[in-house]
């Protein structure tokens, strides 16, 4: 196993993080972990040398923790960090930090977290937990060892993220969607940077998009992928492509199978902070650019045609809809629907005035591609 510096911490943390949001389930119930592959997976991946592993309070509906404190049992709780994070949606006032972290602290069958993070954190949330004060209660936890260190995870804009990261001078480390597609998304490259410069260690969800950089490519991407001397695995491509990056600290992959463990093991083994040759990086380029060259829509994502006087958020709908084709994941693509955009801001409540039409600098015939966009996903009801 490969080990990487953790910001400013005198510890190295694992190339690969498990982490414990895709454990392996029965009939395809979320909330039924699989727990005798799951805790051989997880150990497996502790055995080879992995030392980070995260979950979080609602992983499978409230049962990750359980299973990732069981899989920790005895010798294997001194072998890794863990990490999980507070439910910041439920949290009304300073007092529910405490009680949520107790709950967290039973779950996980231990009596320390190490790195303990703010879930979810964007510009709807962060506001109100700064005005509650939330460092009180986590510099309390810090001061009588529950946790170790304090850090948080993020879904929004470069902006709001910046914010975050200047609010609070003892941040230890920030976990972000990161992958060779998302380089100007939510953080981005530029976040990424920008919070690592600060001496935050960067932890990585979603490096092969939830599976999407995973699967079968579309065949202009397999054709440059050809091209590489080097043959590796679509997967392989995408955790390569972060690892290469000296401001990462950990990779985290949510794995579902043993397979997935051992493959994984073995890339992490091969990773490395330049590894990746100049023709190489080159070609990941052109990959990424082949992906975003399928997509049905060409929205550039510019906001143009933003505010719409309707309140849809026509790029949101637009980036979700290019990524149930591009990657033949509708199924993905209907769960994000539902969780990243209001029902106030889905495209059912275009009235087609047209205001968009004029503003658009690529001319997409857009409200047509709100009803077909509508249309795939939202699921029908049988």
């Amino acid at each position: 196993m490969q080990y990487r510096p953790f910001g400013k911490l005198d510890w190295k943390g694992s190339a690969l993080g498990f982490g414990a949001m895709r454990l392996p389930v029965i009939n395809r119930d979320q909330a039924k972990i699989d727990e005798d592959l799951a805790l051989e997976m997880i150990r497996t991946a502790i055995d080879q040398g992995v030392n980070y592993v995260d979950t979080a309070f609602p992983y499978h509906g409230g049962q990750s923790e359980i299973v990732v404190g069981k899989a920790l049992a005895g010798e294997y709780r001194e072998k890794v960090k863990l990490a999980t994070k507070a439910p910041t949606w439920l949290i009304q006032k300073q007092d529910d930090f405490d009680r949520y972290l107790e709950e967290q602290l039973k779950k996980l069958n231990t009596n320390r977290i190490d790195f303990y993070l703010l879930h979810g954190l964007n510009k709807q949330r962060w506001p109100g937990l700064k005005e509650m004060n939330i460092f009180k209660p986590a510099e309390k936890a810090m001061a009588d060892g529950r946790i170790g260190y304090f850090g948080f995870s993020f879904h929004d804009d470069l902006e709001t993220f910046k914010g975050i990261v200047d609010d609070y001078d003892n941040w230890t480390f920030a976990q972000i969607q990161y992958n060779f597609m998302d380089t100007e998304y939510q953080a981005g490259t530029e976040g990424l940077q920008y919070a690592a410069a600060k001496g935050l260690a960067m932890v990585i969800m979603e490096p092969v998009r939830g599976g999407q950089l995973a699967k079968r490519p579309p065949d202009g991407v397999a054709r440059i992928w050809e091209e590489a001397k080097i043959k590796r695995s679509s997967a392989e491509w995408a955790l390569q492509w972060i690892w290469n990056q000296p401001e990462v600290a950990v990779v985290l992959s949510g794995m579902s199978t043993m397979e997935q463990v051992k493959e994984n093991l073995e890339s992490a083994n091969r990773s490395g902070v330049g590894n990746l040759s100049p023709t190489e990086t080159n070609l990941i380029q052109k990959a990424a650019e082949a992906y975003r060259a399928s997509s049905p829509i060409l929205c550039t994502q510019c906001q143009y045609c933003m505010p719409c006087p309707n309140g849809v958020n026509i790029p949101g709908v637009f980036g979700l809809y290019n990524d149930a084709m591009i990657y033949n994941d509708v199924g993905r693509a209907r769960m994000l629907y539902q969780m990243r955009l209001t029902k106030e801001t889905q495209a059912h409540n275009c009235v087609a005035c047209g205001e968009c039409l004029e503003k658009c600098p690529q001319s997409i015939e857009i409200i047509e591609w709100l009803k077909k966009a509508d249309e795939t996903l939202v699921p029908k009801q049988a």
